[in-house]
């Protein structure tokens, strides 16, 4: 009979689960000896795939863990155990590894692999909960990663062991990606479809304005025309080159609130009395993400783009940026 939910406590209940969760965490931690260096550099050093697998909630942690190499520099796939004996076994190939998980270490649709992998000397890595288990006996390298409680408080669905299980599996992936030395520009290569991928890959000139709709006047231009040329191009902001295409300042919205303040009449001014002196710029090349950075470091809209001999080729606005997705 369920308990009246005016006598039971939701909370009480959670702090239990995530207690026994944080314990078997804790003694993971405690186990971690030898055979986890060996295994990772077992890892390290597989030419081919890492192929992973799991039955039921293992499964889904074999899931995770596949994806989780993967998008950290370890090649690695999921592959049923239930389907690898009616032929996905032919996605293994000499050079693979085959890295499998059972809580129990008994679970049928794995064990019945074992001879196949023998005869083709294909190395299986096992996680799993009993030392003395059929897997463990078998595996070339086994770790356990037991628990002495599942949150469950029948102690039977897979709760502590399962967070156990997913837990190593993020300690393996990121022992590796920390052995291979692996970037957070390789990691956007994996994820060029990402926010992160797109604040990694994009450099300016792939976001900046460049062509006719760079805003641009020469040294000496009245400030009315420049103006002019602010509001034509609707960024706010304008390039001043000299007569060798030189940048040599530039001018904001921001600048022509000061140049009111600071000036009776702004019919007599040049750009040359009221623009700031070089400005900040960037190079194309500068990855859009460190370009962000600047234009928040110095709280500004824009930031003129210019070449090795310092002629500007483009504009870049916090617009671009928000357009792209860098933002």
């Amino acid at each position: 009979m369920p308990k009246p939910l005016a006598q039971f406590s939701f909370i009480k209940s959670a702090h239990r689960t995530l207690d026994l969760e944080q314990r078997a965490l804790g003694q993971l931690i405690e186990k971690l000896d030898t055979r986890f260096d060996t295994l990772c550099q077992r890892l390290l050093a597989c030419e081919g795939r890492i192929v992973v697998t799991g039955m039921g909630k293992s499964g889904h942690i074999a899931h995770k863990m596949a994806a989780t190499l993967a998008s950290t520099g370890t090649p690695a796939f999921f592959m049923h155990p239930a389907e690898a004996s009616h032929g996905d076994l032919g996605m293994l190939t000499p050079h693979d590894v085959l890295l499998a998980l059972s809580n129990s270490g008994e679970t049928h649709e794995i064990t019945a692999l074992l001879p196949v992998l023998k005869r083709r000397n294909i190395p299986m890595l096992a996680l799993t909960g009993r030392d003395d288990s059929t897997l463990a006996r078998h595996a070339d390298i086994h770790l356990n990663v037991g628990v002495d409680q599942e949150a469950c408080p029948l102690n039977l669905a897979p709760t502590s062991s399962t967070t156990a299980a997913l837990a190593m599996g993020d300690a393996i992936a990121i022992a590796l990606l920390e052995a291979r030395g692996f970037s957070a520009e390789d990691f956007a290569l994996s994820h060029p479809g990402g926010s992160l991928g797109k604040r990694l890959l994009l450099t300016v000139d792939d976001v900046m304005r460049k062509g006719d709709q760079l805003p641009l006047v020469r040294s000496g231009t009245m400030l009315s025309e420049a103006l002019g040329e602010i509001s034509r191009k609707g960024l706010g902001f304008t390039c001043i080159i000299d007569e060798n295409e030189i940048l040599v300042g530039v001018y904001t919205d921001g600048d022509l609130r000061r140049t009111i303040d600071q000036h009776d009449s702004l019919r007599t001014l040049t750009i040359d009395d009221v623009m700031t002196v070089g400005g900040y710029t960037v190079h194309a090349g500068l990855l859009a993400a460190e370009a962000l950075n600047i234009l928040e470091q110095h709280r500004i809209s824009a930031l003129a783009v210019i070449d090795d001999s310092d002629r500007p080729i483009g504009v870049l606005h916090m617009h671009d940026l928000l357009t792209h997705g860098v933002v």
